[in-house]
Protein backbone atom coordinates (compact mmCIF):
# COMPACT_ATOMS: atom_id res chain seq x y z
CA UNK A 1 0.00 0.00 0.00
CA UNK A 2 2.76 2.40 -0.84
CA UNK A 3 1.57 6.54 -0.19
CA UNK A 4 -0.29 5.35 2.68
CA UNK A 5 -0.44 8.63 5.23
CA UNK A 6 2.40 8.31 8.11
CA UNK A 7 2.56 11.82 9.74
CA UNK A 8 1.51 10.13 12.68
CA UNK A 9 1.89 6.47 13.52
CA UNK A 10 1.24 4.36 16.48
CA UNK A 11 3.34 1.21 17.16
CA UNK A 12 1.39 -1.52 19.06
CA UNK A 13 4.49 -3.62 20.82
CA UNK A 14 3.10 -4.64 24.09
CA UNK A 15 6.05 -6.26 25.97
CA UNK A 16 9.08 -8.96 25.09
CA UNK A 17 12.20 -7.01 24.37
CA UNK A 18 13.43 -9.43 21.74
CA UNK A 19 10.51 -8.92 19.71
CA UNK A 20 10.59 -4.95 20.48
CA UNK A 21 14.45 -5.07 19.30
CA UNK A 22 13.23 -6.47 15.68
CA UNK A 23 10.84 -3.68 15.30
CA UNK A 24 13.55 -1.09 16.10
CA UNK A 25 14.71 -2.19 12.25
CA UNK A 26 10.47 -0.85 11.17
CA UNK A 27 10.01 2.67 13.27
CA UNK A 28 13.66 3.71 12.10
CA UNK A 29 12.51 3.06 8.79
CA UNK A 30 9.77 4.97 8.88
CA UNK A 31 11.76 7.95 10.06
CA UNK A 32 14.28 7.57 7.35
CA UNK A 33 11.38 7.81 4.39
CA UNK A 34 9.43 10.04 6.85
CA UNK A 35 11.92 12.72 9.15
CA UNK A 36 8.37 14.57 10.15
CA UNK A 37 6.60 11.30 11.32
CA UNK A 38 5.52 11.48 15.21
CA UNK A 39 5.75 7.73 16.09
CA UNK A 40 4.17 6.49 19.52
CA UNK A 41 4.63 3.31 20.81
CA UNK A 42 2.19 1.72 23.01
CA UNK A 43 4.07 -0.52 25.48
CA UNK A 44 3.75 -2.52 29.06
CA UNK A 45 5.50 -0.95 32.17
CA UNK A 46 8.15 -1.88 33.25
CA UNK A 47 11.59 -2.78 31.65
CA UNK A 48 10.81 -2.38 27.86
CA UNK A 49 9.27 1.13 28.70
CA UNK A 50 12.92 1.81 30.70
CA UNK A 51 14.57 0.58 27.88
CA UNK A 52 12.92 2.38 24.96
CA UNK A 53 12.26 5.73 26.31
CA UNK A 54 14.29 8.37 24.71
CA UNK A 55 15.06 5.94 21.83
CA UNK A 56 15.89 8.69 18.78
CA UNK A 57 12.80 7.47 16.51
CA UNK A 58 10.29 7.53 19.81
CA UNK A 59 8.39 10.70 19.92
CA UNK A 60 6.04 9.14 22.47
CA UNK A 61 5.52 5.97 24.95
CA UNK A 62 2.44 5.45 25.95
CA UNK A 63 2.73 3.14 29.16
CA UNK A 64 0.23 0.31 29.54
CA UNK A 65 -0.23 -0.88 33.02
CA UNK A 66 -1.02 -4.20 32.19
CA UNK A 67 -0.98 -5.65 35.94
CA UNK A 68 -3.61 -2.85 36.87
CA UNK A 69 -6.63 -5.51 35.00
CA UNK A 70 -9.52 -3.37 33.24
CA UNK A 71 -8.08 0.02 34.54
CA UNK A 72 -4.96 -0.52 32.97
CA UNK A 73 -7.24 -0.92 29.63
CA UNK A 74 -9.63 1.62 30.81
CA UNK A 75 -6.30 4.21 31.20
CA UNK A 76 -4.98 3.54 28.14
CA UNK A 77 -7.66 3.49 25.90
CA UNK A 78 -8.45 7.28 27.64
CA UNK A 79 -4.80 7.85 26.43
CA UNK A 80 -5.09 7.30 22.88
CA UNK A 81 -8.44 8.35 22.57
CA UNK A 82 -7.51 11.71 22.75
CA UNK A 83 -5.40 11.40 19.70
CA UNK A 84 -5.61 10.59 15.63
CA UNK A 85 -3.39 8.66 13.81
CA UNK A 86 -3.04 7.85 10.19
CA UNK A 87 -2.13 4.32 10.57
CA UNK A 88 -1.15 1.88 13.53
CA UNK A 89 1.04 -0.91 13.37
CA UNK A 90 -0.17 -4.43 15.55
CA UNK A 91 2.93 -5.81 15.63
CA UNK A 92 2.14 -8.70 18.14
CA UNK A 93 -0.43 -10.91 16.91
CA UNK A 94 -2.39 -11.28 20.24
CA UNK A 95 -5.46 -10.37 21.68
CA UNK A 96 -4.46 -7.72 24.23
CA UNK A 97 -2.41 -5.70 21.71
CA UNK A 98 -6.05 -5.95 19.17
CA UNK A 99 -7.81 -4.48 22.02
CA UNK A 100 -5.31 -2.23 22.62
CA UNK A 101 -4.90 -1.40 18.78
CA UNK A 102 -9.12 -0.34 18.52
CA UNK A 103 -8.62 1.91 21.06
CA UNK A 104 -6.76 4.09 18.55
CA UNK A 105 -8.61 6.59 16.10
CA UNK A 106 -7.29 5.69 12.62
CA UNK A 107 -8.15 4.75 9.29
CA UNK A 108 -5.17 2.01 9.42
CA UNK A 109 -5.10 -0.59 11.93
CA UNK A 110 -2.60 -2.80 9.75
CA UNK A 111 -2.11 -6.11 11.45
CA UNK A 112 -0.88 -9.53 10.50
CA UNK A 113 -2.62 -11.96 8.15
CA UNK A 114 -5.47 -14.14 9.27
CA UNK A 115 -2.96 -17.52 9.53
CA UNK A 116 -0.22 -15.77 11.63
CA UNK A 117 -2.78 -13.92 13.86
CA UNK A 118 -3.06 -15.52 17.39
CA UNK A 119 -6.00 -15.48 19.63
CA UNK A 120 -8.31 -14.38 16.62
CA UNK A 121 -6.45 -10.57 16.78
CA UNK A 122 -7.42 -10.49 13.40
CA UNK A 123 -10.80 -9.24 14.26
CA UNK A 124 -9.19 -5.99 15.50
CA UNK A 125 -7.20 -5.02 12.00
CA UNK A 126 -8.85 -3.05 8.90
CA UNK A 127 -5.88 -3.96 6.76
CA UNK A 128 -3.77 -6.91 7.11
CA UNK A 129 -0.54 -7.74 5.54
CA UNK A 130 -0.39 -10.14 2.80
CA UNK A 131 -0.03 -13.93 3.73
CA UNK A 132 2.92 -15.44 4.19
CA UNK A 133 5.38 -18.68 5.43
CA UNK A 134 6.45 -18.19 8.78
CA UNK A 135 10.38 -17.13 8.45
CA UNK A 136 12.48 -14.72 10.61
CA UNK A 137 10.91 -12.70 13.27
CA UNK A 138 12.84 -9.67 12.03
CA UNK A 139 11.76 -10.50 8.50
CA UNK A 140 7.77 -10.89 9.59
CA UNK A 141 8.04 -7.12 10.74
CA UNK A 142 9.87 -5.76 7.58
CA UNK A 143 6.68 -7.14 5.89
CA UNK A 144 4.58 -4.32 7.72
CA UNK A 145 7.38 -2.31 5.83
CA UNK A 146 6.66 -3.81 2.36
CA UNK A 147 2.79 -3.20 2.85
CA UNK A 148 3.65 0.40 3.31
CA UNK A 149 6.14 1.18 0.20
CA UNK A 150 8.85 2.12 3.10
CA UNK A 151 12.27 0.83 2.26
CA UNK A 152 13.45 -1.35 4.68
CA UNK A 153 17.05 -0.92 4.04
CA UNK A 154 20.02 -0.33 5.67
CA UNK A 155 18.41 -1.97 8.61
CA UNK A 156 18.98 0.45 12.09
CA UNK A 157 18.35 -0.58 15.76
CA UNK A 158 20.07 2.86 17.41
CA UNK A 159 20.36 1.12 20.67
CA UNK A 160 22.57 1.87 23.26
CA UNK A 161 23.70 4.50 25.58
CA UNK A 162 22.18 8.11 24.50
CA UNK A 163 23.36 10.73 26.80
CA UNK A 164 26.21 11.62 28.51
CA UNK A 165 25.20 10.45 32.01
CA UNK A 166 24.73 6.29 30.72
CA UNK A 167 28.11 6.88 28.56
CA UNK A 168 30.00 8.10 32.30
CA UNK A 169 27.71 5.32 33.92
CA UNK A 170 29.36 2.81 31.08
CA UNK A 171 32.70 4.28 31.46
CA UNK A 172 32.83 3.86 35.00
CA UNK A 173 31.71 0.34 34.80
CA UNK A 174 33.94 -1.21 32.50
CA UNK A 175 36.81 0.58 34.75
CA UNK A 176 36.81 -2.22 37.20
CA UNK A 177 38.01 -4.59 34.44
CA UNK A 178 41.51 -5.33 33.42
CA UNK A 179 40.39 -8.28 31.28
CA UNK A 180 38.16 -7.83 28.16
CA UNK A 181 34.23 -8.49 29.40
CA UNK A 182 32.42 -11.40 28.05
CA UNK A 183 28.57 -11.12 29.75
CA UNK A 184 26.91 -14.76 30.49
CA UNK A 185 23.32 -14.75 30.17
CA UNK A 186 22.17 -16.75 33.15
CA UNK A 187 18.39 -17.44 32.89
CA UNK A 188 15.90 -16.10 30.62
CA UNK A 189 11.78 -15.98 30.77
CA UNK A 190 10.88 -19.27 30.88
CA UNK A 191 13.03 -21.97 32.61
CA UNK A 192 12.99 -24.30 29.11
CA UNK A 193 15.35 -22.13 27.45
CA UNK A 194 17.76 -21.56 30.18
CA UNK A 195 21.37 -23.91 30.12
CA UNK A 196 22.43 -25.49 33.13
CA UNK A 197 24.12 -23.56 35.53
CA UNK A 198 26.52 -25.58 36.95
CA UNK A 199 27.53 -25.98 33.02
CA UNK A 200 27.53 -22.28 32.69
CA UNK A 201 30.51 -22.11 35.89
CA UNK A 202 32.48 -24.65 33.60
CA UNK A 203 32.56 -21.95 30.38
CA UNK A 204 32.76 -18.94 33.19
CA UNK A 205 36.60 -20.72 33.80
CA UNK A 206 37.28 -21.54 30.80
CA UNK A 207 36.40 -17.87 29.39
CA UNK A 208 38.72 -16.89 32.66
CA UNK A 209 41.39 -19.24 31.74
CA UNK A 210 41.39 -19.76 28.33
CA UNK A 211 41.02 -17.14 26.70
CA UNK A 212 41.59 -14.44 29.39
CA UNK A 213 38.36 -12.91 29.45
CA UNK A 214 36.41 -11.74 32.33
CA UNK A 215 32.99 -13.82 32.85
CA UNK A 216 30.57 -11.76 33.83
CA UNK A 217 26.83 -12.55 34.66
CA UNK A 218 24.12 -10.33 33.06
CA UNK A 219 20.72 -10.43 33.52
CA UNK A 220 17.51 -9.69 36.50
CA UNK A 221 17.85 -10.67 39.79
CA UNK A 222 14.11 -13.41 39.75
CA UNK A 223 14.89 -16.53 41.70
CA UNK A 224 16.03 -18.49 38.85
CA UNK A 225 18.75 -16.22 37.89
CA UNK A 226 19.70 -15.54 41.87
CA UNK A 227 20.07 -19.18 42.03
CA UNK A 228 21.95 -19.62 38.90
CA UNK A 229 23.90 -16.99 40.40
CA UNK A 230 24.46 -19.01 43.67
CA UNK A 231 25.35 -22.35 41.86
CA UNK A 232 28.27 -20.62 39.33
CA UNK A 233 29.60 -18.96 42.22
CA UNK A 234 30.07 -22.47 44.06
CA UNK A 235 30.71 -24.51 41.44
CA UNK A 236 33.13 -21.40 39.57
CA UNK A 237 36.99 -22.01 40.31
CA UNK A 238 37.20 -17.95 39.81
CA UNK A 239 34.62 -16.77 41.02
CA UNK A 240 32.96 -14.43 37.73
CA UNK A 241 32.25 -10.74 38.54
CA UNK A 242 28.39 -10.34 38.44
CA UNK A 243 26.25 -7.38 37.27
CA UNK A 244 22.57 -9.08 37.76
CA UNK A 245 20.28 -6.24 38.16
CA UNK A 246 22.50 -3.43 37.16
CA UNK A 247 21.18 -0.66 35.46
CA UNK A 248 18.43 -2.31 34.30
CA UNK A 249 18.30 -3.19 30.49
CA UNK A 250 19.46 0.33 29.93
CA UNK A 251 22.24 -0.90 31.52
CA UNK A 252 22.67 -4.28 30.11
CA UNK A 253 22.39 -2.54 26.33
CA UNK A 254 25.33 -0.61 27.88
CA UNK A 255 27.45 -3.37 29.03
CA UNK A 256 26.85 -5.36 25.93
CA UNK A 257 27.91 -2.82 23.41
CA UNK A 258 31.57 -2.82 24.99
CA UNK A 259 31.70 -5.82 25.37
CA UNK A 260 34.48 -8.69 24.01
CA UNK A 261 31.45 -11.00 23.89
CA UNK A 262 28.24 -12.14 24.91
CA UNK A 263 27.04 -15.88 25.63
CA UNK A 264 23.30 -16.25 25.63
CA UNK A 265 20.40 -18.42 25.02
CA UNK A 266 17.29 -17.29 23.07
CA UNK A 267 16.36 -13.92 25.09
CA UNK A 268 16.65 -10.59 24.83
CA UNK A 269 20.16 -10.02 25.47
CA UNK A 270 20.88 -12.13 22.75
CA UNK A 271 18.79 -9.96 20.21
CA UNK A 272 20.39 -6.65 22.11
CA UNK A 273 23.72 -8.00 20.78
CA UNK A 274 22.96 -8.35 17.60
CA UNK A 275 21.15 -4.89 17.62
CA UNK A 276 24.86 -3.69 18.99
CA UNK A 277 27.11 -5.88 16.89
CA UNK A 278 28.71 -7.62 19.58
CA UNK A 279 29.79 -11.36 19.19
CA UNK A 280 27.35 -13.59 20.54
CA UNK A 281 27.20 -17.36 21.25
CA UNK A 282 23.45 -18.42 21.49
CA UNK A 283 22.44 -21.07 22.42
CA UNK A 284 19.11 -22.45 20.98
CA UNK A 285 17.35 -25.75 21.45
CA UNK A 286 13.54 -24.88 22.63
CA UNK A 287 12.93 -22.46 20.20
CA UNK A 288 13.33 -22.70 16.26
CA UNK A 289 16.70 -20.84 15.60
CA UNK A 290 15.16 -20.01 12.27
CA UNK A 291 12.43 -18.04 13.68
CA UNK A 292 14.31 -16.48 16.28
CA UNK A 293 18.12 -17.05 16.26
CA UNK A 294 20.88 -14.49 15.76
CA UNK A 295 19.33 -12.40 12.71
CA UNK A 296 22.43 -12.80 9.77
CA UNK A 297 24.79 -11.82 12.23
CA UNK A 298 26.64 -14.29 14.27
CA UNK A 299 25.36 -17.36 12.95
CA UNK A 300 28.49 -19.23 12.69
CA UNK A 301 28.68 -19.11 16.47
CA UNK A 302 24.88 -20.43 17.41
CA UNK A 303 24.41 -23.81 18.78
CA UNK A 304 21.54 -25.30 17.35
CA UNK A 305 20.20 -28.20 19.80
CA UNK A 306 16.61 -27.95 18.94
CA UNK A 307 17.14 -29.84 15.23
CA UNK A 308 18.14 -33.94 15.34
CA UNK A 309 21.64 -34.58 13.53
CA UNK A 310 20.63 -33.63 9.91
CA UNK A 311 16.98 -32.79 10.00
CA UNK A 312 15.99 -29.78 7.53
CA UNK A 313 13.36 -28.54 10.17
CA UNK A 314 10.73 -26.22 9.00
CA UNK A 315 10.02 -22.39 10.57
CA UNK A 316 7.96 -23.09 12.73
CA UNK A 317 6.36 -21.83 16.61
CA UNK A 318 6.46 -25.26 17.85
CA UNK A 319 8.73 -25.24 21.01
CA UNK A 320 10.99 -28.51 22.05
CA UNK A 321 11.53 -29.00 25.45
CA UNK A 322 14.20 -30.65 26.95
CA UNK A 323 16.54 -29.97 23.83
CA UNK A 324 18.92 -27.33 25.90
CA UNK A 325 20.38 -30.13 28.08
CA UNK A 326 21.84 -31.51 24.94
CA UNK A 327 24.33 -29.01 24.38
CA UNK A 328 27.65 -29.59 25.82
CA UNK A 329 30.62 -27.21 27.17
CA UNK A 330 32.76 -28.47 24.96
CA UNK A 331 30.06 -27.19 22.06
CA UNK A 332 29.71 -23.79 23.82
CA UNK A 333 33.63 -23.85 24.32
CA UNK A 334 34.16 -24.55 20.44
CA UNK A 335 31.95 -21.94 19.16
CA UNK A 336 34.24 -19.58 21.86
CA UNK A 337 37.57 -20.61 19.93
CA UNK A 338 35.91 -19.52 17.19
CA UNK A 339 35.20 -16.46 17.36
CA UNK A 340 39.13 -16.04 19.48
CA UNK A 341 40.58 -16.92 15.78
CA UNK A 342 37.94 -15.53 13.34
CA UNK A 343 39.75 -13.35 10.72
Amino acid sequence: MSGAALDRVLIVMLAAVGDAVHALPVINAIKRAHPRARISWVMQTGALTQLLTGHPAIDEVIPFARKDGWRGFLDVRRRLQSQRFDAVLVLQPYLKSGIVASFAPSPMRLGFDRARARDASWLFSTHRIPAHPLQHMQDQYLEFLAYLGVPAQPLEWKIGPWNDTERAWQSTFFSRYERPVAPIVVATSKAEKDWPAERWAEVSDALWHDFGLQPLLVGGRSPREVEAERIIFERARVKPASALGDGGLRGLAAIIEKSALVLSPDTGPLHLSVALGTPVVSLLGYTNPKRVGPYRRFSELMIDAYGDPGEDYPVSMENRPGRMARITVTEVLERVQRWATRD
